[in-house]
């Protein structure tokens, strides 16, 4: 139980205790997620969302969203004329990031678990303007099937004149829908 682990950080060895991984697994799952141990976006983050063509009464779709980070800072930017829907497939996912709207007055976004290949949209929701997706396995190009699947559904699921970002470009880069319209 109290086995000792080495970790070198900054030139510096410490020694852990397994009785503090827990902890420190946690943070690390926080931090990779969007979000450092302070509640703020990661820098990685940040550049995204900057990015991201956000405009005041913008309606924007997050996929992969976790715990919801992104998706908080999107909600405050586009003002309460907009709107963010953000999915990801994991159910521990929402449940976190609906968590993390306990107490606060965040009328302009919604969390739905859901996955990229399933998105369809409900006939009275409005199309969005932007859709985005971080470390999202259906984009990656490992799984060509899946990865149709989704941008089909994507395409569906913007303006004629909507765009879609994907990681990977500096930081994002647009993926063009139109052979999927």
């Amino acid at each position: 139980m109290f086995t000792k682990i080495l970790v070198e950080e900054n030139h510096k060895v410490l020694l852990l205790s397994t009785f503090f991984l827990p902890f420190l697994a946690l943070l690390s799952d926080i931090y990779y997620m969007g979000v450092n141990y302070r509640g703020k976006l990661s820098n990685r983050l940040r550049e995204i969302v900057d990015a991201l063509p956000l405009f005041p009464g913008a309606r924007v779709l997050e996929i992969g969203c976790g715990p919801g980070a992104a998706a908080r800072e999107i909600a405050e930017r586009i003002s309460e004329e907009g709107y963010i829907l953000a999915i990801d497939r994991s159910a521990r996912a929402i449940q976190q990031a609906m968590d993390s709207l306990e107490g606060a007055e965040a009328k302009n976004i919604r969390f739905l678990q859901l996955s990229s290949e399933q998105l369809e949209l409900p006939p009275e929701e409005e199309l969005f303007d932007i859709a985005f997706a971080v470390r999202v396995g259906a984009f990656d190009g490992r799984h060509p099937e899946v990865q149709e699947i989704s941008l089909r559904q994507v395409a569906k699921a913007l303006r004629p004149e909507g765009k879609f970002y994907i990681d990977g470009g500096n930081p994002l880069r647009e993926i063009f829908l139109d052979s999927y319209r």
